[in-house]
């Protein structure tokens, strides 16, 4: 694994480089697989052939997706105790989770709005929205 700011060689549990101080996947200067130089625009690296996007979904920027969380630990969440919006709760989403907890006990229709997340939790089109976080 190689730093994605510097190209510097890494550990696979470390979680800022050594070289340059910057956490890693933060950018993308370098390949982390093969520790190429590669254009920061670019989808794959032209060295090796493996993908730049870096956990970035939908043009967010990168963590964004599910606020750094587990896609198979949120979609079980979700699926089991999304009703009450425990997810929302676990991605930082405090408002939208205090909102389903008020309409499981109001109409039931939290289940509904589960549903619609654990698809979109499924399909990697969920996307944490930083602006709405408290």
């Amino acid at each position: 694994m190689y730093c994605t700011n510097c190209g510097q060689e890494m550990q696979e549990n470390q979680a800022v480089c050594l070289g340059c101080g910057v956490q890693k996947r933060t950018s993308r200067n370098y390949c982390e697989n093969c520790g190429a130089q590669t254009n920061p625009n670019a989808v794959v690296c032209t060295n090796c052939g493996v993908s730049l996007q870096g956990g970035a979904v939908n043009n967010a920027a990168p963590g964004a997706y599910l606020n750094g969380q587990d896609k198979t630990l949120m979609a079980i969440i979700c699926f089991f105790l999304g009703g009450l919006g425990i997810h929302n709760f676990m991605m930082g989403e405090t408002k939208k989770g205090i909102f389903k907890i008020a309409m499981s006990f109001v109409c039931g229709i939290s289940a509904i709005f589960a549903l619609i997340d654990f698809i979109k939790i499924l399909t990697n089109s969920y996307v944490v929205d930083p602006d709405k976080l408290i």
